[in-house]
């Protein structure tokens, strides 16, 4: 079985949603992703920071239920963030959070997927970057910027961008290309990050669906299943999730090997992501869909 490592920030989301309730649920980018691809089959290992209390067990327990092994960093509390959902179950979010990976070894593998807070905010980032750097396979990697605890943009960026170049595969949002390159538009960005390592770059954008980029060049577009939406939370992720579950399942776990595929089965790949992610925000929370429930690629 190819071997899945996630490196990232595993949380408690206290949602505060338009009706006035609140709802604490386990989170956190990195961990949604190992979620999906427990769900999807591929048992991943993620490495964490996690506190000895409530919250903690029950991300644990989380993340247990979903076939994922967790490496965990002991750490003083259990990180949380709260998201406020608009009318439309958009989520923006504020952030207590506890990164510092210390001494915790990131394990090798085959694929190996980092991003969000836990790439930028010190001292855990730092480790990061040096999982990546040191990484024996494939590379994955999703920025999913957070302004509101990595609010120097400009050091943001140089940090996303020097991983950007060191990985295989990169999805990204138009929203954070927006903000990180706040004076290119963010298909311009995209297709330049395409250029400087990674053999392939995909673009999201929300419900006007994905955009792939290979060699500097858009090669293809991908829409996503229209779906009543109840909240967005944890989708980017279902959709990286899902994104790595398919590049495992057509063994395209290797940069040369995506180089050398073809454009056909990197929207198979895009398409089954999608229709993850589409499965996500029909349903409350960051909630991905089991292998039962979406199938495999279909090359």
């Amino acid at each position: 079985m190819t071997r899945v490592v996630v490196v990232g920030e595993a949380l408690v989301d206290v949602v505060h949603r338009t009706d006035g309730s609140v709802e604490e649920l386990p989170g956190g980018s990195p961990a949604n992703v190992a979620i999906t691809l427990g769900r999807l089959g591929r048992s991943p290992r993620l490495a964490t920071c996690l506190g000895d209390d409530e919250r903690g067990r029950t991300v644990r327990a989380w993340l247990g239920e979903s076939d994922v092994e967790v490496l965990a960093t002991p750490v003083g509390r259990t990180s949380t963030a709260r998201a406020h959902l608009d009318a439309d179950g958009a989520a923006t979010y504020d952030f207590d959070l506890a990164w510092d990976l210390g001494a915790g070894v990131v394990p090798a593998g085959d694929v190996l997927h980092v991003g969000s807070i836990a790439a930028l905010l010190e001292p855990g980032a730092s480790a990061v970057l040096d999982a990546v750097r040191s990484a024996p396979g494939l590379v994955s990697y999703d920025p999913n910027a957070r302004p509101t605890i990595t609010p120097d943009r400009a050091a943001a960026c140089a940090r996303v961008e020097e991983i950007v170049a060191l990985s295989g595969i990169v999805k990204v949002s138009d929203e954070d290309l927006a903000w990180l390159r706040p004076d290119e538009e963010p298909a311009d960005v995209a297709a330049r990050w395409s250029t400087i390592g990674p053999a392939v770059v995909v673009m999201t954008a929300g419900g006007d669906g994905s955009v792939i980029f290979r060699a500097g060049t858009e090669t293809a577009r991908v829409p996503v299943p229209r779906v009543d939406v109840v909240d967005t939370v944890g989708a980017g992720d279902t959709y990286t999730g899902a994104l790595l579950d398919g590049l495992v399942e057509l063994d395209l776990t290797t940069v040369d090997a995506l180089r050398a595929a073809p454009d056909a089965e990197i929207v198979a790949v895009c398409t089954h992501a999608a229709a993850a992610a589409a499965v996500t925000v029909s349903r409350a929370g960051a909630n991905p869909p089991r292998r039962a429930e979406l199938g495999r690629v279909v090359r």
